[in-house]
């Protein structure tokens, strides 16, 4: 057998403090955490706000074409225009019905990205919180 090394009596991490982060006041812990939610800067984010701009524009001009192909179509007995009038109120529907799925989707990805930043926020209090319990022990109550 190889022969033991004497017990080192010194502690290597003698001298360097590290913050705990289950020890950190809870509310400078939610201040950093609003802070680093601030300063996230996705590079999607540009163009998911410019999609969401994108959608809610289409709405009101695919109801305009809407209306602007009904009066078209009724203010003219020609068959042929009146078809052409038709095509463009169709084409106002659909800018509309675009405008609307392309605004919902970038809506709810911005929601839904806050709400699971807040539920991470959520879970990690909880943690720290269970973590503190389990490391004061049970709580015992008072005997009579």
């Amino acid at each position: 057998m190889p022969p033991t090394p004497p017990p080192d009596d010194t502690d290597p991490t003698e001298g360097t403090t590290v913050e705990r982060p289950d020890t950190a006041d809870p509310d400078d812990t939610t201040a950093r955490f609003l802070a680093d939610v601030a300063d996230i800067r996705l590079r999607a984010a540009g163009r998911d706000a410019a999609l969401l701009r994108l959608g809610a524009a289409m709405m009101p001009i695919g109801i305009v074409l809407g209306v602007v192909g009904w009066f078209l179509s009724h203010n003219t007995d020609n068959a042929l225009d009146q078809r052409d009038a038709v095509i463009l109120a169709l084409i106002g529907v659909a800018v509309s019905v675009v405008g609307a799925g392309l605004f919902l989707r970038y809506s709810f990805a911005e929601f839904l990205r806050f709400w699971l930043a807040r539920l991470i926020h959520q879970q990690d209090v909880a943690a720290r919180s269970l973590a503190d319990s389990v490391r004061r022990g049970p709580e015992r109550p008072d005997a009579p």
